[in-house]
């Protein structure tokens, strides 16, 4: 087993289909949080643990991906790009590039978003003797994640992917992150659709395999839906940003409630903004804007917009009220127009 770990393999091919109209025009792990990448905070994380090397799995516009995330020249590292040319699920995609892997590696899903420690994940992994460590944490409704049962060492009794509500045994979810010896690849059939945590896992803990969990630490959270991405920059906001004096940020009359984050050449000016995450280039003037996010080159002028995720390059233009809604890039909302749960009225 290697003392250090240089390789993570990140899996990026879904559609993120929860996530439209957001992911029209770009794939759910480059949509912004505080104007970087959201799959950019994990890509970090890794480094900060020591990886030299990424590979990205990616499928679904995988052209956009590249674009945003680059080469890894800025960190450091080096990124590689895997394709595939039909979806084969988390597993498929990690056999799909056994060759290129080393003994010991990291995988990850790339469609959450990660600002965490993964170094203390790896030491117990190596300490262990895991074949298989599982990053973890507590989720409200763990029924949308695989669940875990743990002994006093942590090592995992039980896993249950997506329970019922009446199977429910534990709060302690499935993080998709995991430290994992290359040799459990050889119970993944080749060519195949084959998901990790559904299909490998099981066949793993039958063999008696040590399957390790690991309690995270740092900010995660799911981004399916407009409510986690709002969620998750709205959390970064809060960590990165809650003492900043926004004095020089293009700033005019306005006033503003925490948490809060203004993009590079953003402007405010006689406006209202609480909880909300406004993103580079865009211009807000003389509106009222709450628990929401504004996207990159966005124009607001004369309007309310509540708990709502406005796309890139969107105009709203005077009284109008955006409540509840997603709008995808480029919309424009005449003057005098609403839109409430999605729905122009």
């Amino acid at each position: 087993m290697a003392s250090e770990v240089k390789q993570a393999v990140i899996m990026v091919g879904g559609k993120g289909t929860r996530l439209l109209p957001l992911t029209e025009n770009k794939p759910k792990p480059i949509l912004p949080v505080l104007d970087k990448p959201c799959l950019r905070y994990l890509i970090e994380s890794l480094v900060e643990a020591g990886v030299k090397e990424v590979i990205l799995a990616c499928g679904y516009r995988s052209d956009k991906l590249v674009e945003a995330i680059g080469d890894g020249s800025d960190l450091g590292i080096k990124i590689d790009y895997s394709y595939e040319d039909e979806p084969l699920g988390t597993g498929g995609a990690i056999k799909l590039i056994e060759d290129k892997l080393d003994d010991t590696f990291i995988a990850a899903n790339g469609d959450v978003f990660a600002d965490i420690s993964v170094k203390e994940e790896i030491e117990k992994h190596i300490s262990t003797q895991a074949k298989v460590t599982i990053a973890l944490t507590s989720a409200k409704n763990p029924c949308e994640f695989g669940i875990v049962r743990l002994d006093d060492d942590e090592r995992i009794l039980e896993f249950k992917e997506k329970p019922k509500p009446e199977e429910v045994f534990s709060d302690l979810v499935n993080a998709g992150v995991y430290v994992l010896e290359k040799s459990i690849l050889a119970d993944i059939p080749k060519g195949s659709f084959f998901d990790f945590s559904k299909d490998l896992i099981p066949i793993l803990m039958r063999k008696g395999d040590r399957i390790q969990g690991y309690l995270l630490k740092g900010i995660w959270r799911d981004v399916g839906r407009p409510s986690d991405l709002l969620g998750a920059n709205l959390i970064m906001a809060t960590k990165l940003y809650d003492d900043f004096e926004w004095g020089g940020k293009r700033f005019e009359a306005a006033t503003i409630k925490k948490p809060f984050y203004l993009g590079a050449d953003g402007f405010v000016d006689n406006s209202e903004v609480a909880a909300s995450v406004i993103l580079k280039n865009s211009k807000i003037k003389d509106s009222k804007i709450v628990n929401s996010l504004i996207m990159t080159g966005c124009d607001v002028s004369g309007a309310k917009i509540e708990c709502s995720i406005l796309g890139d390059g969107c105009k709203v233009m005077a009284n109008s009220h955006i409540v509840n809604s997603v709008l995808g890039d480029g919309t424009v909302v005449e003057s005098g127009k609403s839109m409430i749960d999605n729905k122009v009225v």
